[in-house]
């Protein structure tokens, strides 16, 4: 050993210009490699995964599995590099998760999973969606949306219209979860005795709704060598004007939406842990107990 250290020694001493541009090489070497090396408190050392979410409302675990769940699983078959594929199926909601090789990064398995999902029979209406590039540690921050004269409504609202979309827009997010609050929605209650006397049904009102609740366009209309863009604008956008939506004409005097049923603005059924309003920290600890006037959120960075 002592042999070899002054074998060492004396080749550097008689050829130190060699020893000195190859040590400059190695710093700078090793300065752009850590220049361009991403660091991070807590690095993701999982493999790449991908997880499909679809969402219909009303349906039993037993029909999302089998309508849902199972053709999404043999759509992503073919998937190549993949470990596991494993899925969850409960009422209203599917989940298929997919473990992928060391070296496959997230874009070469969400471009996989985008062009062989549209080969997924599925009922129609039902839309899967392919979950953002979000680690295990990459939750980054979590706000709390709360007020004194504003509802759990129009909290709610805020967060979705404003905030949400001001900070999906910085760079390095990919996803915010949020929960909490009223979504706002327009609800109709049918009094089935009006239908019944009128000769209508409950689907007679939903059909006339939905139909009204649109724009169409006319083409143009030429004048003075001018062209006049026509449009039909039914968008509604409040409650008188699905009030006075009309949905047939009985014995030639029309039936408005108000004639048989009451417009009210309502929520959706709101979902929660055994009834709790508590929000939570990241520790685990609840920062307030049974406040049902809140929304809150978690940013997650890509």
């Amino acid at each position: 050993m002592t042999k070899f250290l002054k074998r060492v020694i004396g080749f550097s001493l008689k050829n130190k210009y060699f020893i000195l541009f190859a040590s400059a090489i190695l710093v700078v070497a090793g300065i752009i490699c850590f220049r361009q090396m991403s660091i991070e408190a807590y690095p993701d050392i999982t493999n790449t995964e991908i997880t499909i979410i679809t969402q219909w409302p009303g349906r039993s675990a037993e029909e999302v599995e089998k309508f849902v769940t199972i053709p999404v699983e043999i759509a992503m078959n073919p998937v190549q590099n993949k470990t596991s594929l494993r899925s969850t199926s409960i009422a209203g909601l599917s989940v298929v998760d997919m473990i992928f090789k060391d070296g496959v990064t997230y874009n070469q398995a969400r471009l996989q999973v985008n062009s062989l999902l549209p080969n997924a029979s599925l009922p129609d209406g039902i839309s899967p969606q392919v979950q953002p590039d979000t680690g295990p540690t990459g939750e980054i921050y979590r706000y709390t949306l709360k007020s004194n004269i504003r509802g759990p409504r129009e909290l709610k609202t805020i967060q979705d219209w404003i905030c949400d979309r001001a900070i999906r827009a910085v760079p390095g997010v990919g996803d915010i979860v949020s929960f909490g609050g009223m979504v706002k929605t327009f609800e109709i209650q049918v009094n089935p005795q009006k239908l019944a006397d009128l000769g209508l049904t409950p689907l007679d009102v939903y059909t006339a709704v939905a139909r009204s609740n649109i724009n169409v366009g006319g083409n143009v209309i030429e004048k003075n060598n001018q062209a006049y863009v026509v449009r039909g604008i039914g968008l509604l956008h409040n409650i008188n004007d699905i009030r006075n939506i009309i949905i047939q004409n009985v014995n030639g005097i029309p039936v408005y939406v108000k004639d048989v049923a009451d417009v009210d603005i309502s929520n959706l059924p709101r979902l929660g842990h055994v009834g709790r309003t508590d929000i939570i920290d990241s520790a685990g600890h609840r920062i307030i107990r049974d406040h049902p006037d809140v929304v809150e959120a978690i940013v997650l960075m890509r």
